[in-house]
This record gives C-alpha cells, structure tokens and sequence, in this order.
C-alpha cells in the first residue's frame, strides 16, 4: 500500500497545485481589474462565479465519476483546465472572467472528489490520512505561493501587460499531470447500487456531521478573507505597491505550506483534537497581536506586514487535519457522496466570506479588517468545539 501511494503522490500533488494556481489567482485578478476601474462590489460577486458552481456541480459529479471512474473523470477535468488557461490571454471581456471562473469551479469539483476518493480507498486510519491530506493539500498553498509569485514578478517588469500569458504555464502542468496519470492503474470504489439521491444524503443528517460541514464552511470562510483579499489590504490600507502586496501574500502561502508540511510529520504523536484546538489558539493569539499593534502603537504598524503571513503557519493545518478526522469514519463506497458536501460547504464559506469582504472593501472599512478576522476565527473555534463534543459517534 505505501508503496502505491509513493506512486500516485506526485500526481496527486500536482493536480492540487494546478487547481490551487487557478483558484487562487482570484487575488491577482482582483488586484488587476480593480486598477481598471471595475468596482470591489463587482469584483466580489465574481468569487461566486468561481465557487456557487463548485457547490451546484459537487452532488451531480459524484455521478459522472461513478459512471466514468476516478481517473477518467480527473484527466478530463484537467484536460478542462488546460484549455482554458490556453484561451483567457485572449480575451480582454469581464464577462468571460466570469465564465472562465466558472468552469474551473466545476473541475476542481471533480478533481477534488476524485483525489479525496483516492486518498480514502488506500487509507484507512485517521493519523496516517492526516499525514497523506496534509502532505498533498500542502502542495496546495505552494500553488499559492508559485501562483502570487510568478505573477507579481510579470506585473512588476516591463513585461506586465502580458501577465495573463502566465497561464500558458498552467497548461503544461496540466499536460504533465495527465500523462503521469495515464501511466497509473489506479484502485476504484466499488460501485453500489443506484439509490435516489435524498436517502443516500440522508444517511450523514447526523449532529456530528452537521457540525463538521459548519466547521468546514467557517475555515475556508477564514481562509478566503486571507488568499483573496490581503493583497487588496496590503496595497490600499498599508500603503505598498502591487508586487510587494502580492509577495506578502506568497509569504502566507508558504507558511501555510510549511504548517501543513510541519503537520503532515508530526501529526501522527498528537491528539488531533488537540492539535487543532492549539492552531486556533495561535491564530487568535497573533491576529490580537497584531489589532494591539494598529489601534496602540501605529508607530510600528509595518510590523503587521510581517505577522499576517505567520498566521498561514496555524491556519493551515485545520482543514486537513479536521477532514482527515471525519473522513476516516465514512465508509469507502460513500467517500464520494460525503466528500462533495465537503466541496459544497468549502465553497458556500469561500463565496460568502468574498461578498462580505467586498463590502467591507467598497465600503473603505479597510480599518476592521484584522478585526473582522478575529470575529470570524473566534466563530470557528465555537463550532469546532461543538464538533469534537460530538465526534465520538461513529458515522
């Protein structure tokens, strides 16, 4: 088993760094557009076009996959995504951002289903799933990184009006990721027999997994307000210019990696309860650190720079290692059904956490932004209590 992992990790941990550089490019494209005079509210609405897809295609998609096999069903979403990141240097429209976004929401719907099913029909226990998430959703904020990286050093040369050509990359990691996976023989779920959707979902309307998916939407609703729009926050409230806004956003991504790296390591000698109890204990702690420092001692208040990507370093690990705890309790041949109402929530929390980050933004609140974060973290943490009180239950 270890040793078919070994070969399916690196395919595995390039589609998330794919997915990841598409998706998360939201905090690049808004950067751009916002300077060509498109409004934040507008801007915020297109995160929904990104996610609101995700959520609608997640429950469908475990069909397609069921009928055409995980490995199908991924290579033709990838196949998908390298088309179109060939096609967006060529239109100028904001319609077809719209769309664009769109689509790549609806792959990564299957792509995520089809690695997550993956991971569950080779693991079995807890601990060592949290080892194998946190190591390929650890490639996931590299992708972040790579992404604000590679782009911010086209905005910032003399090449900048080309940045979109920076997709053309994308496409050859695409085409690099499907041949590997062309190579593989890779182990599907037994198919059950067909059941009317509403009786198969009905079997997680359970207290403990109800809990989980509100914990789910409230991380990535955290998440969210961080990838998309501390560039944004950088760049208008703290004064620096649109290559350094994008590198401290690279700055978070790459303590995230290292958090989620760090954890895949070490996970398997701690509670996961607990570990993930102490990240959120860090994040809260720093994120008061850093409102003591802007509302009581503005002097030094570019030292804030420098916290916000620190928090990447506890903020990561939550939603893996949290899956991974819930996930190892679901049988094999519903990990597709349960994993798209994981995509579901994760991308409810994303959609609605950038329309209210919009607001916060057009409506020059730039100043509550740390502020807002703390709230939202300290909901997180409520939910996730109540979540671990009823984890014991088996699903």
């Amino acid at each position: 088993m270890t040793a078919k992992l070994s070969r399916i990790s690196l395919p595995l941990k390039l589609t998330f760094l794919i997915f990841s550089m598409v998706l998360n490019c939201m905090g690049i494209v808004i950067l751009q557009l916002s300077e060509a005079k498109i409004t934040y509210e507008k801007l915020g609405f297109l995160e929904s076009f990104k996610d609101l897809p995700i959520a609608f295609i997640s429950l469908f998609a475990v069909n397609f996959i069921s009928k055409t096999g995980t490995k199908s069903a991924l290579i033709s979403a990838l196949v998908i995504v390298g088309i179109c990141s060939c096609l967006l240097p060529f239109v100028e429209d904001f319609w077809f951002y719209k769309v664009w976004f769109a689509i790549i929401g609806t792959c990564f719907a299957v792509g995520k289903i089809c690695v997550f099913g993956i991971i569950r029909n080779n693991i079995s226990d807890e601990k060592s799933l949290a080892k194998m998430m946190n190591s390929v959703e650890a490639t996931f904020m590299a992708g972040i990184f790579v992404v604000n990286t590679g782009f911010g050093w086209l905005i910032s040369s003399r090449y900048s009006e080309f940045w979109k050509f920076g997709f053309l990359s994308i496409a050859v990691l695409c085409a690099v990721t499907i041949f590997l996976f062309s190579k593989l023989t890779i182990s599907e779920a037994k198919k059950t027999e067909n059941k009317s959707l509403i009786s198969e979902l009905s079997v997680f309307a359970k207290p403990a997994t109800i809990a989980f998916l509100a914990v789910i939407f409230f991380i990535v609703f955290v998440e969210q307000g961080f990838n998309s729009w501390l560039p944004s926050f950088y760049k208008n409230h703290l004064k620096v210019n649109s290559f350094f806004a994008l590198q401290a956003t690279s700055f978070l991504a790459l303590f995230s990696y290292a958090g989620r790296t760090v954890t895949a390591n070490i996970i398997q000698r701690f509670s996961l309860s607990r570990y993930y109890v102490l990240c959120i204990s860090f994040i809260m702690a720093v994120l008061l650190a850093i409102l003591g420092i802007q509302y009581f001692d503005s002097v030094n208040s570019s030292i804030i720079l420098f916290l916000f990507p620190v928090i990447g370093l506890f903020l990561s690990p939550l939603y893996p290692v949290i899956n991974s705890k819930m996930i190892a309790k679901v049988d094999k041949e519903k990990i597709n059904l349960f994993t798209s109402l994981i995509v579901i929530f994760s991308s409810l929390g994303s959609s609605v956490s950038s329309i209210i980050m919009s607001v916060l933004f057009g409506k020059q609140l730039l100043n509550y932004y740390p502020l807002y974060i703390l709230l939202a973290v300290s909901v997180l943490f409520t939910v996730s209590l109540i979540y671990f009180r009823l984890a014991g239950k088996k699903l």
